[in-house]
C-alpha cells in the first residue's frame, strides 16, 4: 500500500485512505426562486450510518473511493460515478480530510459500502430542500420571553 501523503500539512492521511462521497441534490434561492443543483461531498461515518438505514435523505447515490481517486495534491478529479452537471461542494477537501478521519476513527463503517462499490437504493426525498444559500434573519420577536423572577434572587 502507498503511503503518499495527501498534503503535507496532513501526514496522517495517505492517497489509499478510504472515504465515502455522495450525490445530493441541493437547491440555490435567487430571487424568490429555488434552482436546482447537484453536489459531490464527503459524508462521514456518522451520517452514513443513518443513510444506509433508510432515512430520507438529498443523495441520489454514494460511492466510496480512496481519496486519490478524488484529490490529487489540490487538484480534483470528478470520476465516472458522478454526473457532468455535477459540482464540487464548498471547502471539498478540508471536508473530505474530516470526513477520512471519521473513517479512520471508526472503520466498521467502511463495511457499509465497500471501497469502489455504488449505493444506489436510497431513500431519495426532496419533501425537505437543503437550500444552500439560505439566510437565517432573526427578528425582535424570534427572541423567548423569560419569566420576570428568572433574574431575581428570591
Amino acid at each position: 500500500m502507498s503511503t503518499t501523503t495527501l498534503l503535507p500539512n496532513h501526514s496522517d492521511i495517505s492517497m489509499d485512505d478510504y472515504c465515502v462521497f455522495g450525490l445530493a441534490t441541493c437547491f440555490l434561492k435567487e430571487d424568490g426562486e429555488f434552482h436546482q443543483v447537484r453536489v459531490i461531498e464527503p459524508i462521514p461515518s456518522a451520517a452514513l450510518e443513518p443513510i444506509c438505514q433508510g432515512i430520507p435523505t438529498s443523495y441520489e447515490l454514494v460511492s466510496a473511493k480512496s481519496i486519490g481517486d478524488i484529490l490529487t495534491g489540490e487538484t480534483l478529479t470528478k470520476t465516472s460515478d458522478f454526473p457532468d452537471d455535477a459540482q464540487f461542494g464548498d471547502d471539498f477537501i478540508e471536508r473530505t480530510l474530516a470526513a477520512v478521519r471519521t473513517y479512520k476513527n471508526r472503520p466498521s463503517a467502511q463495511s457499509l459500502i465497500t471501497l469502489g462499490t455504488v449505493k444506489k437504493d436510497l431513500n431519495f426525498s426532496l419533501e425537505k430542500k437543503r437550500i444552500l444559500n439560505a439566510v437565517n434573519v432573526v427578528k425582535a420577536e424570534d427572541n423567548v420571553k423569560q419569566h420576570s423572577h428568572t433574574h431575581q434572587v428570591l
